[in-house]
């Protein structure tokens, strides 16, 4: 059984029981609490509150490893576990919270700090950072002097709240976390990383001359940042959460026309649905065109692969990093 599953069986067994589904607060943290906090500092929504709510939970972590080293929920959790917490066990649906959501119901509260991005490492414990691209070990927790706030008495949280807020204070926090995040990222490199990393030094000086990186998808969570948007901005591109998020996306300035490449190690070749949805976003962008590459790092992943999937669109490229010299068009 996977996690949803357990947990609307825990939760039609505590219902038959005629107990609570969840408790009244959490450390002392209620969900009304959470709401008139999130109201002060203008992040008020459904999905936010149930959210924070959820990161408030003080049960024991429902990753196995990080249950072993006494961790809670509260010290990790990820989008999975935050989706059904809200959707299961606090709505009482038998789905959980859209996993596409994220960047609605997560990313306006890490973008302000409330939120922090954390990584379960192989030990159980969790690190600051998402280092590892699309990793399930990539969670949340909520920050502690955002949690200072939620648990401050009824005549002082909004005098905290107001100081949180404030925009130097602000910087100084998203920089900390940053710093933080970039140190646990730089004693990683995942395979998925180190693919991407060389596809973009190997694969494209010597097959896409021309073309200049205007965009790399090594990470997990908030996929484009104020110096990556900018640099899109400066190429006339604008990538949203609707389409289909590139692991490196090039430009040729002079032909005006994109190249994608996609790195696999679990998932994620360019199919016909990712082919035609990055065409779709060059059209809109006005570019000339759009090429792709699906990338492998050894011949026997992309046969494993391709030999269950066989879903790499016609009209692309295949490149394995083992066997860097050949280029290979799939021809429909």
């Amino acid at each position: 059984m996977g996690i949803e599953d357990d947990m609307i069986a825990r939760r039609n067994a505590a219902q038959k029981a005629g107990e609570q589904v969840i408790p009244d607060s959490y450390q002392g943290i209620s969900k009304q609490r959470v709401r008139e906090v999130l109201a002060e500092i203008d992040q008020s929504h459904d999905n936010k509150i149930d959210v924070v709510y959820s990161l408030s939970c003080d049960e024991m972590s429902w990753y196995k490893k990080a249950a072993k080293k006494g961790l809670h929920f509260c010290d990790g959790a990820s989008v999975a576990h935050i989706g059904t917490h809200v959707g299961i066990l606090q709505r009482g649906r038998n789905i959980k919270l859209d996993r596409e959501g994220r960047d609605y119901w997560l990313k306006p509260l890490w973008e302000i700090g409330a939120i922090e991005k954390v990584y379960l490492n192989p030990n159980g414990e969790f690190n600051p950072g998402h280092p590892v691209a699309k990793s399930a070990n990539s969670a949340y927790r909520l920050a502690s002097d955002f949690i200072d706030i939620l648990l401050a008495p009824e005549d002082e949280w909004k005098a905290l709240a107001v100081t949180w807020m404030d925009a130097d204070v602000t910087r100084e926090r998203l920089a900390l976390q940053a710093a933080q995040a970039q140190e646990t990222a730089g004693s990683v490199e995942t395979p998925h990383s180190r693919l991407i990393r060389l596809s973009h030094e190997i694969y494209a000086p010597r097959f896409l001359e021309g073309y200049d990186v205007v965009y790399m998808d090594d990470g997990d969570g908030d996929r484009i940042n104020d110096e990556e948007r900018a640099t899109l901005t400066a190429a006339g591109l604008e990538l949203t959460i609707k389409d289909s998020m590139p692991d490196v996306l090039l430009l040729n300035r002079d032909t005006n026309h994109l190249w994608v490449i996609e790195a696999v190690t679990s998932d994620g070749e360019v199919d016909i649905h990712k082919k035609h949805s990055l065409e779709a976003f060059a059209k809109r962008n006005g570019k000339s065109g759009v090429g792709f590459t699906t990338t492998y790092l050894t011949w026997k992943k992309a046969a494993a692969r391709q030999s269950a999937l066989k879903n790499l669109a016609d009209d692309t490229y295949l490149w394995i990093l083992e066997d860097p010299s050949r280029n290979i068009h799939i021809k429909q």
